[in-house]
C-alpha cells in the first residue's frame, strides 16, 4: 500500500495530462459567438462518428479514472 500512494501521484499527473489532450482535441463549432448566444447550429442534434466518437468516449473514461484516483488519494 506504501508503494501504491508513493505511485499516485504520477498516476493523477498522467492523467490530467491526457485528459487535458483529450479535451483540448475535440472540435467546438460554436466558436466564441457560441457564448453569446449567436451561432447557426441551432439543431441540437450532432452525431458523433468515428475518431470523434472515440475521442469523446475517451475523454469520458479518463475523466472517471482521474476522478477515481483523487478520491483513492483522499482516501489513502
Amino acid at each position: 500500500m506504501n508503494t501504491f500512494s508513493a505511485v499516485l501521484p504520477y498516476i493523477q499527473i498522467a492523467l490530467s495530462i491526457l485528459l487535458i489532450i483529450g479535451i483540448l482535441l475535440q472540435q467546438s463549432s460554436a466558436g466564441l459567438g457560441g457564448a453569446f448566444g449567436e451561432g447557426n447550429n441551432f439543431s441540437g442534434f450532432n452525431t458523433k462518428r468515428g475518431f470523434e466518437r472515440t475521442l469523446f468516449i475517451a475523454t469520458i473514461i479518463l475523466a472517471v479514472l482521474f476522478g477515481a484516483s483523487a478520491f483513492i488519494a483522499l482516501i489513502i
